[in-house]
């Protein structure tokens, strides 16, 4: 997946008042490692931009905890489900590590896009953006072998498979520990 701003870079650069908009909603925070960002079960009104540190989204089935969403620096992170709705969510958003985001309010956001048909145009092509990442998600745990999609997230995301504990890897992933840690064995036999 590309980051928010290279998905986003060449349309802000072409429209520096949007980019000016968009500094004037966001606030800086800083969250401590571990820190519950959204919980299920509520409305979730924010959305993030991290610069540094890396969140994952998840929820629970039968008391297990599953990941399905990891975003690191430059990308962003949200109860998306929610944000968008409006509804109560199913999701948590939690700090994997200490995390510094800009932190976009939905209602600042909602005005943003209403103040300008530009505007409006980039919230279009970010929720599209999403859209394609999910159908991609989605393609990926329906159509793909444990091992192509151990591959495919190697590739695109390797700082992963370093900074993130295994067992929400292989939530991700779509298998159990003793899946993942079977197919991670296998790829570096290969190597």
């Amino acid at each position: 997946m590309n980051t928010f701003f290279e998905q986003n870079n060449v349309y802000l650069l072409e429209n520096p008042e949007l980019a000016e908009a968009f500094q004037n909603i966001m606030t800086y925070q800083k969250y401590p490692k571990h820190t519950i960002l959204h919980e299920a079960g509520k409305v979730c009104n924010h959305m993030y931009i991290i610069v540094s540190g890396i969140s994952r989204v998840f929820y629970y089935k039968e008391d297990k905890d599953i990941t399905c969403y990891f975003a690191a620096e430059k990308e962003t992170m949200t109860a998306i489900d929610s944000f968008i709705q409006r509804t109560k969510s199913k999701y948590f958003v939690e700090a994997l590590e200490d995390l510094e985001v800009f932190k976009i309010a939905h209602s600042d956001l909602e005005n943003l896009f209403e103040s300008n048909p530009k505007y409006e145009r980039f919230g279009r092509l970010f929720l599209q953006q999403l859209y394609i990442d999910l159908v991609e998600r989605i393609d990926d745990l329906q159509l793909h072998t444990a091992q192509e999609r151990y591959k495919k997230l190697l590739a695109k995301k390797p700082y992963l498979f370093k900074r993130v504990h295994a067992k929400h890897i292989a939530s991700f992933l779509g298998m159990t520990p003793e899946t993942f840690s079977r197919v991670r064995g296998n790829d570096h036999k290969n190597d």
